[in-house]
């Protein structure tokens, strides 16, 4: 019996990864069809918060540029951004994205005394070893429970793609999140427009409507569509009828995960170029 649901349960996280790799393969304009390049990569960061004698710090688990099979770096920062320290972590890559084999590893390693905290994932995309997206995870409060998304960002944050990936919101409501003539209303609004966007409950104009709805782009040219969604790339969020709840928790959601990681951002790369830390991103 145990064996089995050790079986089970880690078929169900392969299936689980499998799809999230294809969602976010999907967001950045890949797919059967349009096959992603065998230049492009995938790195990933981790971030924990660290509570050592009630002080609190930032600590980024990195992959190391050059580095041998499983070799990590571990770089603490302190909340108004000064480098505090960098330690060494071996973890084999295939148990990196465990959170408890991640998290054991590097805290057997900094030693007892420093409470770790699990924050979040970043995935930095790169082609031909150039940085051309970000792709971030994320959750936030619903109507009911919990929102989680992965949105992608190009190189100057602007979005790229959002896609819901779990919610418990009111089917035919709050649950029409899930629709692309929602979701494809965030798409090509750069950080500039996110900082201050809101939601608006007047109706989506009947042509940008037919834009936004991905199955249905071949009744109007590819060209067309680019010029109606360019039109609206600095207007706010129109709600979802009956559910302005909903559509206020996706949008307010969004910005707080695209202006916290650009910000983040800033500060882990400028700590990286001043102490001359290498990553392959």
């Amino acid at each position: 019996m145990g064996g089995t649901f050790v079986l089970t349960n880690k078929a169900k996280k392969q299936n689980a990864l499998h799809h999230e790799q294809k969602v976010m393969l999907s967001l950045l304009g890949y797919s059967a069809k349009n096959p992603a390049p065998s230049t492009l990569a995938m790195h990933e960061i981790y971030r924990y918060l660290i509570t050592e004698n009630s002080t609190q710090t930032m600590g980024y688990l990195l992959p190391v540029a050059g580095g041998g099979h499983g070799d990590f770096s571990f770089i603490r920062i302190d909340l108004d951004g000064k480098f505090l320290g960098r330690t060494p972590i071996t973890i084999d890559p295939e148990k990196v994205s465990e959170e408890g084999d991640r998290t054991s590893t590097i805290q057997s390693t900094i030693g007892a005394g420093k409470a770790l905290r699990y924050a979040d994932q970043t995935i930095v995309v790169t082609n031909d070893k150039k940085r051309v997206a970000y792709l971030l995870p994320g959750k936030f409060p619903g109507f009911k429970t919990f929102i989680s998304v992965i949105l992608a960002l190009d190189q100057e944050f602007t979005i790229r793609g959002l896609e819901i990936m779990e919610h418990e919101e009111d089917p035919g409501l709050g649950g029409e999140i899930v629709q692309d003539f929602f979701k494809n209303q965030f798409k090509g609004k750069p950080i500039t427009t996110v900082k201050k966007l809101n939601v608006v409950k007047t109706p989506l104009p009947d042509e940008y409507l037919k834009a936004l709805k991905a199955e249905k782009r071949g009744a109007i040219s590819a060209d067309e569509v680019a010029k109606i969604e360019a039109q609206y790339k600095d207007k706010d969020i129109y709600a979802l009828t009956g559910a302005t709840i909903s559509s206020r928790s996706v949008t307010n959601g969004v910005k707080a995960i695209v202006q916290k990681f650009a910000y983040r951002l800033g500060i882990l790369d400028r700590v990286l170029s001043e102490q001359q830390i290498a990553v392959p991103f």
